[in-house]
């Protein structure tokens, strides 16, 4: 007979745990709660159905499983096919796309969240593969590892090939790394990180055919757009049509929206103070965010904590979402570099490449999905949330709040990232 604290103690049980129950809080959101609220004037009516789980670029991975690619749709080459491929041959024992699709993510999504537990364990201790696995389950953004996006398989494919690489088994890490540029194109950081752990820690030829293997899965996709459509940068040619030629830092795009947060859409659009109380509120939040902090010790530091998380709780009631998409790349940023002598080196190295590619693209639109899908913010902030477990566990909280929203958002076909 299987002993219980031996199955509450393994290494899968908390993913596992983590994984569910931040389910089934979405499924909660998008299949009950959503079909109940008035249809938004922007959006479509949520039903009880695999349909909910379907959006956006849900779309373009539907037409790829079930039509392939095709020169017609020539949008289809911005999406890169291992996804599809893995929902296509799930489709083959009789199931149609969209469940398919849902469990090709679900249950790589709960992989990855046991293989970084496994490994944060060991390299730290429970207590941060904990918060590690936590922060990635919990995530507002890992909505998108339960509908058809690929940030699921995505983070299996990074996570598994970093866990590798740092264990030194190199064709482990070539085989998940080729995986990683064959589902998305920000794969490829694997391979700078890669080569730089090589030659930092001389590991020896193995390690270099190792990095450069990452590549493999953009090469195979390149030679096929080239045999069948005579372009083999189809996919480059394709996200220039969707995203238009811009490329850089977005300082025009970052500075509206911090412009956004602190005087007010409204304010913003007409170019000059219209309505005074988003301003006025803002400034009253920040300086009391002050006075709290400056005066912690004399309050003490248990009202200090739930003061904090209140004003933090109206500042976002009154900016939105553009805060709390500053505060994960900016801040999330700032983390892996307060904490990059304490991680795995090779996670830094590849946090910081990603970072450095989602940041130069020259928009703001969607960069948040892909830093959440950066699987180095979640093991420093699990390391930072492990020493200050009080501010984890709000955190957790506020995380709760945003899944639901970003859930009934998903369902009624509102845009979240």
């Amino acid at each position: 007979m299987i002993s219980y604290n031996r199955v509450i103690n393994s290494g899968s049980f908390f993913p596992l745990v983590m994984w569910l129950s931040s389910r089934l809080l979405i499924l909660l959101a998008m299949l009950i709660i959503a079909p109940l609220l008035p249809t938004p004037s922007n959006g479509s009516a949520a039903t009880f159905s695999w349909d909910i789980f379907s959006a956006w670029d849900s779309n373009f991975y539907e037409k790829i499983a079930t039509s392939s690619y095709s020169i017609s749709s020539f949008e289809l080459f911005a999406f890169f096919p291992l996804f599809p491929l893995f929902s296509r041959l799930v489709m083959n024992i009789g199931l149609p796309f969209k469940v398919a699709a849902v469990l090709v993510n679900n249950l790589a999504f709960l992989a990855a969240l046991i293989i970084l537990y496994l490994w944060i364990e060991q390299y730290y201790s429970k207590s941060v593969a904990r918060w590690s696995t936590a922060v990635l389950a919990w995530c507002p953004y890992s909505i998108f590892g339960t509908v058809i996006y690929t940030e699921g398989l995505f983070l299996l494919c990074t996570t598994a090939a970093l866990k590798a690489f740092d264990k030194k088994q190199h064709t482990l890490a070539a085989f998940w790394g080729a995986l990683s540029t064959a589902t998305r194109l920000p794969g490829i950081a694997l391979m700078p990180a890669f080569l730089f752990i090589s030659w930092k820690e001389r590991r020896g030829i193995r390690a270099y055919i190792a990095s450069l293997t990452v590549g493999l899965g953009i090469v195979l996709y390149s030679l096929y757009c080239q045999i069948q459509f005579g372009d083999a940068l189809a996919f480059i040619h394709a996200q220039k049509a969707w995203r238009g030629d811009s490329s850089g830092f977005a300082w025009e795009g970052w500075g509206k929206m911090l412009m956004e947060i602190t005087i007010g859409f409204t304010n913003l659009k007409y170019g000059y103070i219209q309505e005074i109380w988003h301003p006025l509120l803002f400034c009253l939040i920040i300086v009391s965010g002050y006075l709290l902090y400056h005066f912690r010790f004399q309050i003490g530091l248990v009202s200090f904590r739930y003061s904090f998380y209140f004003l933090w709780l109206v500042l976002w009631l009154l900016t939105g979402d553009e805060l709390f998409k500053i505060l994960l790349i900016f801040g999330g940023l700032y983390l892996i570099w307060l904490y990059r002598s304490q991680i795995p080196l090779v996670i830094v190295v590849y946090g910081l490449c990603s970072y450095a590619l989602i940041l130069n693209t020259g928009i703001t639109a969607s960069v948040e999905r892909y830093a959440y899908g950066i699987v180095s913010l979640s093991v420093a902030l699990g390391l930072f949330l492990s020493r200050h477990s009080r501010w984890g566990y709000m955190s957790v909280g506020f995380f709760a709040i945003l899944i639901i929203t970003f859930s009934i958002r998903f369902a009624q076909k509102l845009w979240i990232g």
